[in-house]
């Protein structure tokens, strides 16, 4: 599929992401006036030795600034059943943390019944068209091995699809249309 105009091009270079299955994170820093964050789905590994990890920031975002100002951030994973999270980080509003839990054992903020988490000190900061590319050395992590991620497709969230509970429920779908 092509493209004529750059308006188009970025049109279709979004749709063809958006079909790019990713994890919903929170992305959090803490900053003198309080705790900042949002809403990311571009987060990556980046390397095993030393332990990092990147993240991509909107230069716009109040959260941008808050990152390279403390010098640190955490990642919370969320989980399936997050999405008031999810959304509620990724608006302008003006407290995103209300009525978040957060987990006393870290000086970051982390989202508590996230699937995982990720304490950092960012190492670099990297231009990258409208984001900054922040990687982070992973000074803390965490995971809870029985929970399903959130994850988001298409525009819209979703979870992975467990073969035995798969199976499970198209059987009581079944029994329950035969009776």
């Amino acid at each position: 599929m092509g493209a004529s105009t750059a308006q188009e091009m970025s049109a279709i270079y979004r749709g063809a992401m958006a079909r790019f299955t990713t994890g919903v994170t929170i992305v959090t820093t803490r900053t003198p006036n309080g705790p900042a964050g949002m809403t990311a789905s571009a987060v990556a590994s980046v390397s095993l030795d030393p332990l990092m990890l990147l993240v991509c920031v909107g230069n716009t975002l109040a959260t941008r600034d808050a990152i390279s100002g403390s010098g640190v951030f955490a990642v919370s994973v969320l989980s399936r059943g997050q999405e008031r999270h999810a959304l509620q980080f990724a608006s302008r509003c003006d407290d995103k943390f209300a009525g978040v839990g957060l987990r006393t054992d870290h000086a970051l903020p982390v989202v508590d019944g996230s699937v995982a988490h990720f304490a950092c000190n960012v190492k670099e900061e990297i231009a990258g068209g409208d984001h900054t590319i922040f990687i982070g050395e992973v000074v803390s992590c965490g995971y809870s091995a029985d929970s399903d991620p959130l994850v988001y497709f298409g525009g819209k969230f979703g979870s992975l699809c467990d073969l035995n509970s798969h199976a499970q429920l198209a059987f009581d779908w079944q029994l329950a249309a035969s009776m």
